[in-house]
């Protein structure tokens, strides 16, 4: 299995501290965000990485050549990654998953290893990470049907509809990855290079089983506003970060 993650964005919403260095190299405790997900890839047997930089992509193609060489990473350059969004990063590796199962994470979250171990031994072959909660218009929300099975993913449902938060780390099947790859070419080639990559999601569902793993006792952030990173330096001083 391998992991695709999208690391391209540029976190204007963290200006100025992104002024000079990529969201996923901030530290978060003793280490960038970015290297605790790759240590939990690791600890996983996940080494092989489909990477999509953009942002002061130097940077980070150098940061993990030099930290993991022991891990297999394929850097693919979004070079339009000021106007565009995770739909359109994911769309140019698309030729990578077609076919293959396969991790999807977002390079801004913060979570311990468990999170990831859930979603890969989960009983479900496509399958979410999913913090139950009330959520805000902010958030990436999900829709529960039946026995855990999701009928509808995005940031623009009706909050009191909503199950909780997808926190950006998930597993895909082979046969999912396919209808998957197919729908984000549709998404792209309709215009929606500004969209996140959950909208090449939805409308699969109603044909193909998207399950969730409820990780709402574990701690997870998705790093977004100088809020988020507060409360993630916090986060990593507890025992799930040991």
């Amino acid at each position: 299995m391998k992991a695709v993650i999208l690391a391209a964005g540029v976190a204007r919403r963290l200006y100025p501290l992104t002024y000079s260095i990529p969201k996923c190299l901030i530290e978060v405790g003793s280490k960038p965000i970015l290297d605790w997900q790759l240590e939990a890839l690791k600890s996983s047997g996940v080494t092989d990485i489909i990477m999509v930089v953009g942002y002061y992509r130097e940077s980070i193609i150098t940061h993990v050549q030099n930290n993991f060489p022991d891990m297999n990473c394929e850097f693919v350059i979004n070079h339009h990654y000021f106007e565009t969004n995770t739909a359109y990063s994911l769309h140019l590796c698309s030729d990578s998953i077609k076919d293959q199962n396969f991790i999807l994470m977002n390079a801004d979250v913060l979570y311990p290893r468990e999170v990831l171990q859930r979603v890969i031994q989960s009983s479900h072959d496509t399958v979410l990470a999913v913090e139950i909660k009330p959520c805000g218009r902010e958030e990436v929300k999900v829709i529960e049907g039946n026995k855990n099975r999701l009928v509808a993913i995005g940031k623009e449902l009706i909050e009191d509809n909503t199950l909780g938060e997808f926190i950006g780390v998930a597993k895909f099947s082979t046969e999912f990855s396919t209808a998957f790859r197919n729908s984000l070419d549709h998404l792209i080639n309709a215009g929606g290079t500004a969209d996140y990559f959950e909208a090449a999601i939805h409308p699969l569902m109603p044909e193909h089983s998207v399950y969730y793993e409820d990780v709402s006792d574990l701690p997870c952030i998705e790093i977004d506003f100088i809020e988020d990173l507060e409360k993630a330096r916090e986060l990593v001083n507890s025992d799930w970060f040991k």
